[in-house]
């Protein structure tokens, strides 16, 4: 990489940071025009749910997304990486297996350079080896700040697909990877980083949500979804509305990053997604603890870029759950967070 091209300075957002809130996204998706019915679209616009999925007729479905942003980090073949293992990671977060991806490029070309470009289709190249598909083609075009993503399929067997709004009351709740995401990268564009914790955002956020397809065989995981750029509350907000339930939140056994989040959220490491997602949805959640509040808040709202997988298990499943994560490396995440409840006044209560 070229030391004097950082790829942050070029956009004004960052990863899934520059989602529209869910405030706003309601607004732009509410329609009076309605679609004619489509028997074989199993999950479609009339839930909020990770990717759309249409039954193709022989016991199996087929899983389409898409998903891109501006860059959540200065490396650009990281880029690449990171934004292709956020797409594709919504095949998995539906139970399935992905098995194409086509790239979506917007590049700056009158200031960025094309071999800057190329090392983000490269790094991209690279997830799309690591879960055994290929990139296949894409669009590109010119664009004022240098944007990409995949538009990605998967497939699934329809008895194992999972949706985000399936949860049952009792259900206990995991979640596959750290939350901090955002924060950390808000305190590199700081220069508040610290050297020890340079590597933890992007090592994190590369790393691929292949557990999903092998949970979604097992009937006892009830709901999966995963957590991007709402933060964890936005989607298990989803996840519990859908479901026509409320939840629990431990934040005790939520895994957190690093240590050192209360210090960069102190110093101001805050990205401005937090606020507007706490906006859009600040009013149905209720802290236990008022005088935490303020940090769990913006621990809980961080918006994550590539995120893990928020999984709802029956309890008395919750051992084969936690037996198949310690067999896949994923022993720091076999703590529960939460359980599903019966619908309350608030949607989460954080304890």
């Amino acid at each position: 990489m070229d030391n004097k091209i950082k790829l942050t300075q070029y956009s004004h957002g960052a990863g899934c940071g520059c989602k529209i809130s869910p405030k706003i996204l309601d607004e732009i998706l509410h329609s009076s025009f309605s679609m004619p019915d489509e028997d074989n679209l199993l999950v479609g616009n009339h839930s909020k749910d990770d990717a759309a999925v249409y039954d193709l007729g022989n016991g199996k479905a087929l899983i389409s997304t898409t998903d891109f942003f501006m860059p959540i980090v200065d490396d650009p073949f990281n880029f690449g990486r990171i934004a292709s293992a956020n797409a594709i990671s919504d095949v998995y977060a539906m139970g399935g297996d992905p098995i194409l991806a086509i790239a979506i490029l917007g590049w700056p070309i009158n200031t960025l350079p094309p071999n800057i470009a190329r090392l983000v289709i490269e790094g991209s190249k690279s997830i799309c080896k690591e879960a055994g598909i290929q990139l296949a083609g894409g669009h590109s075009i010119d664009s004022p700040e240098p944007i990409f993503g995949l538009a990605v399929n998967g497939i699934v067997e329809i008895q194992n697909l999972k949706k985000n709004n399936t949860a049952k009351k009792g259900d206990i709740l995991l979640l596959t990877k750290s939350i901090g995401v955002g924060i950390l990268t808000t305190a590199e564009k700081k220069g508040i980083l610290k050297t020890k914790d340079a590597t933890l955002a992007s090592e994190q956020m590369m790393k691929l949500n292949k557990i999903g397809s092998l949970l979604s065989k097992l009937p006892t995981v009830h709901a999966m979804t995963d957590v991007t750029g709402f933060g964890l509350l936005g989607h298990l907000i989803e996840m519990a509305e859908g479901s026509q339930l409320s939840a629990i939140v431990n934040f005790a056994t939520v895994p957190l990053i690093c240590d050192e989040l209360i210090e960069y959220v102190g110093a101001g490491a805050v990205p401005g997604g937090t606020n507007r997602n706490w906006d859009s949805y600040g009013h149905k959640v209720h802290f236990e603890n008022e005088e935490h509040a303020s940090f769990q808040k913006n621990i809980l709202a961080d918006p994550q870029t590539s995120g893990g997988l928020l999984i709802s298990v029956d309890k008395d499943a919750l051992g084969e759950v936690i037996e198949i994560l310690n067999e896949h490396g994923l022993a720091k995440y076999t703590q529960p967070i939460g359980e599903m409840i019966e619908t309350e006044s608030f949607a989460i209560t954080v304890v």
